[in-house]
């Protein structure tokens, strides 16, 4: 039986594994919250004091206050939570988010897109 390493690395991606999801609890926890409306507008009104409420550390707070999506992800947040803050709450969509992550403006990722033929 083949042995796998117990920490892989890929280069350019965070691994999420189990102490990542450990880390990440909070986070997504809050991320969860944005289902109800009402968290949603408490999140809006103050979102620093909301990242307190859950608990969130200093990295994953800041990140969230820079819109970092990439560091929210190696800090633990998991894609299909991170989906209720980035659609649900800031009104991205799927091109805003690529922006994001490459540091483009929304046009000029739209453009890197066109030119891929994608």
């Amino acid at each position: 039986m083949q042995r796998y390493e117990t920490q892989r690395t890929i280069p350019g991606t965070p691994i999420f594994d189990s102490q990542t999801a450990r880390r990440g609890y909070a986070l997504n926890k809050m991320c969860f919250s944005f289902n109800n409306q009402a968290n949603r507008e408490a999140f809006l009104r103050d979102e620093a004091a909301y990242c307190r409420k859950f608990g969130l550390d200093e990295e994953q707070t800041q990140a969230i206050l820079k819109r970092d999506v990439l560091t929210l992800i190696s800090v633990g947040g998991g894609v299909y939570f991170l989906g209720k803050l980035v659609s649900g709450v800031l009104g991205l969509d799927m091109q805003d988010l690529g922006a994001l992550q490459t540091g483009l403006s929304k046009e000029a990722f739209q453009q890197k897109l066109n030119d891929a033929g994608k």
